[in-house]
């Protein structure tokens, strides 16, 4: 395969995990929303902000895991200058859930991190050419003199 395709796979890896971590994220905040709502309140019950910190809480760290792998997955596609960079930290955080976050991730630092990888986001954006050796000390170019010499005469066919 070439780098391009490799970065295009990757970049749909990142996006369907992510799109399967925020589905997972949203389900979970439903059913802590239903089951917050069908607990017990008064003086027996806990208080509702616990409830909210709870909520808040699981909304914070599903969205720190969510959101890199977003990111990377646009930049990765649209081949973005950062999207090297966004692909590395979304890796490191996919790693943490196994198996299909560890499989993003194994596949993002191979690719990244080998020659196809290199090849397509490690050359420069704009390189200078290379500079002239041929400059005399005084900063001015060597001229040559050449003599006129003027052609030779064509032969005469008449």
């Amino acid at each position: 395969m070439t780098p391009e395709q490799h970065n295009k796979y990757l970049g749909i890896s990142h996006l369907v995990y992510g799109s399967l971590f925020l589905l997972l994220m949203l389900g979970m905040m439903v059913f802590m929303s239903v089951m917050f709502a069908a607990m017990p309140s008064g003086p027996n019950g806990p208080p509702a902000f616990f409830f909210a910190f709870i909520w808040l809480f699981f909304g914070l760290i599903y969205g720190a895991m969510t959101i890199p792998s977003l990111i990377a997955g646009y930049g990765l596609l649209k081949r973005k200058k950062w999207a090297k960079t966004a692909a590395i930290i979304a890796g490191v955080l996919s790693g943490m859930s196994f198996p299909m976050g560890t499989a993003v991730c194994v596949y993002t630092f191979w690719f990244l991190f080998s020659e196809p990888g290199k090849i397509l986001y490690d050359k420069p954006a704009y390189a200078l050419p290379p500079a002239r050796q041929e400059w005399t000390p005084e900063g001015a170019r060597a001229q040559k003199e050449t003599q006129y010499v003027p052609p030779p005469t064509p032969p005469n066919w008449r």
